[in-house]
């Protein structure tokens, strides 16, 4: 990605949240060794981009995943943040996710987690994979959809 590239995405970032209202400070980073591009959003109005679950982020984030492909004719990976969100969701995710199993261990009972999207559940996958006591799975569809964690046997 070219630093005109970079530029182009930085500005339109700031312009489409110009058009929602809302100053931010924005910082688009390309790590090429990963091939993905960071923007980091600062505003006074984090909560409004962040908004229920992370839902207006993930968003963002899909609506300038079109723009990247509009401009530069490929798909690119694209991790779009709003202040520490991602850091402190992720913490918190974790957290959650050894609670879990521990609980899952012990009562020997399986523990669900709703309402998580996918990256969510990918990222709660990756931190239990190697768990010596207890493997997940996802069930259900769409909105319905839900992590498990189940002991093993």
């Amino acid at each position: 990605m070219t630093k005109k590239e970079i530029e182009n995405l930085k500005q339109e970032t700031i312009s489409l949240l110009s058009e929602i209202g809302t100053q931010a400070e924005v910082k688009v980073d390309f790590l090429k060794e990963e091939n993905l591009l960071n923007i980091q959003i600062d505003s006074p109005q984090a909560a409004y981009l962040i908004g229920f679950h992370g839902e207006t982020l993930q968003a963002l984030q899909l609506i300038l995943t079109f723009f990247v492909h509009k401009q530069i004719g490929s798909w690119m990976k694209l991790n779009v943040n709003v202040g520490d969100y991602r850091q402190k969701r992720e913490e918190q995710l974790k957290k959650l996710a050894l609670n879990l199993a521990m609980k899952a261990k012990f009562s020997k009972e399986a523990q669900s987690i709703p309402n998580l999207n996918s990256m969510e559940r990918r990222f709660i996958h990756l931190i239990l994979a190697d768990h010596p006591d207890v493997y997940t799975q996802s069930e259900g569809e769409g909105r319905e959809r839900q992590l498990i964690i189940k002991p093993k046997v």
